[in-house]
């Protein structure tokens, strides 16, 4: 179970997601090409750095998982996956901000969806009610950006 300091830095991890968002929406069209697309490719790198992030956070936990206390299978399924995250996202901030925040959206849905399954077998099971909330503002930020360029 996360606690008081851990979900309030949590909470504030959202600001910039949400004012990312707000901005693009309220500046598309009435500011210069190249200011717009700064804010545009900040939303999109903070993004892809939170869902490395996210990524990491299964690795931490099953690094420290004893190889006989807990099924090999589970330990490699748990490092391939964050890899795989890490992996995509750093291909979705070089496509087009248009469609790279879909993906980044995406995933980190599917990064929830994993993490779900493997969040209880790594003793983590606690984080994952903050973990949904925190997913559908981010998520929600990068369709919403996405759905203005």
């Amino acid at each position: 179970m996360p606690g008081r300091l851990a979900t309030q830095l949590s909470h504030a991890s959202l600001l910039p997601f949400v004012a990312g968002v707000v901005f693009i929406w309220l500046l598309s069209g009435r500011v210069q090409a190249e200011p717009f697309f700064f804010l545009v490719g900040a939303l999109t790198s903070y993004a892809a750095l939170v869902i490395s992030f996210l990524g990491g956070l299964p690795w931490g936990l099953a690094v420290r998982v004893r190889p006989e206390d807990t099924d090999h299978a589970l330990v490699q399924r748990t490092l391939w996956t964050g890899l795989i995250r890490l992996v995509t996202a750093w291909i979705a901030v070089n496509m087009p901000p248009h469609a790279g925040l879909v993906v980044l959206g995406a995933l980190l849905i599917v990064g929830y969806l994993i993490d779900r399954r493997l969040y209880p077998l790594l003793g983590a099971s606690g984080w994952l009610t903050l973990r949904f909330r925190l997913t559908i503002v981010a998520s929600l930020s990068c369709f919403l950006a996405a759905a203005q360029l």
